[in-house]
């Protein structure tokens, strides 16, 4: 019998914050998939002016595109925006890692909180898999159907990046903080 390709994938799912544009257009195609696609959503509401001022995610299986997430950031919490798999990744094991790998990335800048607005029908699955919980006082309508705020706790690990990191570890590609860059220890 063969393989699904969640089996396939398996602990093989590899997870990089985008830093080029062909990782980019990955996690655009994902979206146009997962939204505009599977949804029906309109190219206007499925991309917006925000996807330059934010980090995105893309998980892949293998070096094929599966999930991609984007994660905008504010003062005091962090929220992760346009997720989306492809059908056939679906799967709670897929989205636990791809969610564990966000919390540590939003945790190692320093953020203790990540929030998501989800559609009613989506929100429980942020809540029973991924632990969020409901403000119930903050849900909003879009387009005559419900969407939850949901928010979760993080604990920030030591090696947070913070005021005190040191220099050259601000100057290196975001998320790869612990990879020293061939231009460290250079003086002008």
């Amino acid at each position: 019998m063969a393989k699904s390709p969640i089996q396939e994938a398996g602990s093989a799912v590899r997870l990089v914050v985008v830093s080029n544009y062909e990782q980019l257009q990955h996690a655009f195609a994902i979206r146009s998939i997962c939204f505009m696609e599977d949804t029906g959503l309109s190219v206007k509401r499925a991309f917006d002016g925000n996807d330059f001022q934010a980090t995105h995610i893309v998980a892949y299986a293998r070096d094929e595109p599966i999930g991609a997430t984007r994660i905008r950031w504010f003062r005091d919490f962090a929220k992760i925006e346009r997720t989306g798999f492809r059908k056939a990744y679906r799967s709670a094991q897929v989205l636990k890692q791809c969610s564990a790998f966000v919390f540590d990335h939003a945790a190692r800048k320093g953020y203790t909180q990540v929030l998501t607005v989800a559609r009613r029908d989506f929100a429980g699955v942020w809540i029973r898999v991924l632990g969020f919980r409901e403000l119930a006082h903050r849900a909003i309508i879009r387009e005559g159907e419900p969407f939850l705020t949901l928010v979760k706790n993080l604990t920030a690990p030591q090696q947070a990046i913070s005021i005190e990191t040191d220099s050259n570890v601000l100057m290196r590609i975001e998320g790869a903080w612990d990879v020293a860059t061939p231009f460290e220890g250079e003086s002008r």
